[in-house]
């Protein structure tokens, strides 16, 4: 791919200047964010499925929080577009190991198809250039998914569960606690084995908003709220399953698996078996790397 990066600090793009992200950029990221996402679930939003929400204050001050935090473990990471009107685009991105991941990446709705989210992405992907694993959870934004492909990125159809857990159809579950953080050094030890670099830092975002239960024999982990599973990573399938069942039995009215893939039928036929709805949302985007599994990973934080 034809790098645009002659002074990697300051890139400039006809009338449009891609510098790196700095804090007081992260309230206009996340405000682009907010209306980018929101614009394209409300397009590409499917019958069945709840109604797509702007971020609550509490979301928008998670978000802000992750963000900073990727400021500060990946100064290199995280870039902003900007013209005369201000910030208009932004891309965030993480190198764990021997993966890179993009987190986020976003364009100012009406602002979008005008050579901005271009330049951006390949600053984000030069900073994982020497890394041999990438990974990247892409919407179904048909301009994004073509730049994902023109990287390299091979990408994987995700699935989505959701719906109202049908509770006579939970077993009884037993081998599971409630993690600490001193869990935090073998569950990075198997990121490494699933993904190719641990979760490090990232587990304070992730502790943020959910609570974290692990397997008594320390197998497999999983985070989540009573609304979704944020990620869950096993040893084995066996593991995996144990800690899905313990998330859904902790589950609220609603509850979603995101970002399943063909790997991970196991979760896909636990769904299925709890009453909830099937549906197809996004890709995961790899390079380097079959998707990982047993594992569900997370949006952002992968």
């Amino acid at each position: 791919m034809r790098s645009i990066i002659a002074d990697p600090y300051r890139v400039r793009v006809d009338d449009l200047r891609i510098r790196p992200m700095t804090t007081e950029d992260l309230a206009a990221a996340e405000r682009i964010s907010d209306d980018a996402f929101y614009e394209l679930d409300v397009a590409t939003h499917v019958p069945g499925r709840p109604r797509p929400e702007r971020r609550t204050p509490e979301r928008s001050a998670a978000w802000v929080a992750r963000s900073a935090r990727f400021l500060e473990s990946d100064p290199g990471g995280s870039w902003v577009a900007e013209d005369a009107s201000g910030v208009v685009g932004f891309a965030s991105s993480a190198r764990r190991e021997e993966v890179w991941f993009l987190a986020t990446f976003a364009v100012e709705p009406g602002r979008q198809g005008a050579g901005i989210g271009a330049p951006l992405l390949e600053v984000a992907v030069e900073y994982g250039r020497d890394c041999p694993r990438w990974m990247l959870s892409a919407s179904d934004d048909p301009r994004a998914l073509r730049r994902y492909h023109r990287a390299g990125l091979r990408l994987h159809p995700q699935m989505t569960l959701t719906g109202t857990v049908d509770r006579s159809t939970l077993p009884a579950v037993s081998g599971v606690r409630e993690g600490t953080p001193e869990d935090r050094e073998w569950m990075d030890e198997l990121d490494r084995r699933l993904r190719g670099g641990p979760h490090g830092p990232d587990h304070d975002s992730l502790a943020d908003s959910t609570s974290l239960v692990v397997t008594a024999e320390r197998s497999g982990y999983a985070y989540a709220r009573p609304d979704h599973l944020a990620v869950l990573g096993a040893r084995d399938a066996t593991a995996a399953r144990t800690l899905l069942w313990e998330c859904l039995a902790r589950s609220g009215d609603r509850f979603e698996i995101g970002h399943v893939t063909s790997a991970n039928g196991w979760a896909v036929e636990i769904g299925l078996d709890t009453r909830l709805s099937l549906s197809t949302s996004g890709f995961l985007g790899l390079r380097g790397m079959d998707p990982p599994a047993p594992y569900v990973h997370h949006g952002a934080l992968l």
